[in-house]
């Protein structure tokens, strides 16, 4: 089975660091950079939070073999952050559920279903299909 190959992507802001050499050589090791809109602070906070949290909740737990592998294990772990992990400001929903969850009352150990994202980093309790 072949993946097609997909650039990577940096995003930074407009610092002085981030010269038109340091972009040059990124491009020429396939590294697409996206820089950040002028005049925004809370963005800049968020991509760099984004960041932090992928380094602590997932790349200080794997010991990577590759950008192949690294690559990989970030792709699974950014679907898990988009579509799973449940964040405070969304009242602990995942950024692209729209709604809350119909209220489960009585629920027994067999309609509970153990899943694992992430190469079994990340375990869930999720109710079982009907």
């Amino acid at each position: 089975m072949t993946r097609e190959h997909k650039p990577s992507i940096v995003m930074h802001d407009r610092d002085t660091k981030f010269t038109k050499d340091f972009t040059a050589a990124l491009k020429a090791k396939d590294v697409r950079t996206n820089v950040l809109p002028i005049a925004s602070p809370n963005l800049n906070g968020r991509v760099e939070r984004f960041g932090q949290t992928l380094k602590y909740e997932c790349l200080f737990k794997f010991i990577l073999f590759g950008k192949r592998h690294l690559d990989y294990v970030v792709a699974e772990w950014v679907q898990y952050y988009n579509t799973r992990r449940s964040h405070m400001e969304r009242g602990h929903l995942p950024p692209l559920r729209k709604r809350a969850p119909r209220a489960v009352r009585n629920l027994s150990r067999k309609k509970i279903e153990v899943r694992s994202y992430v190469g079994g980093l990340v375990k869930s309790f999720e109710r079982k299909a009907a």
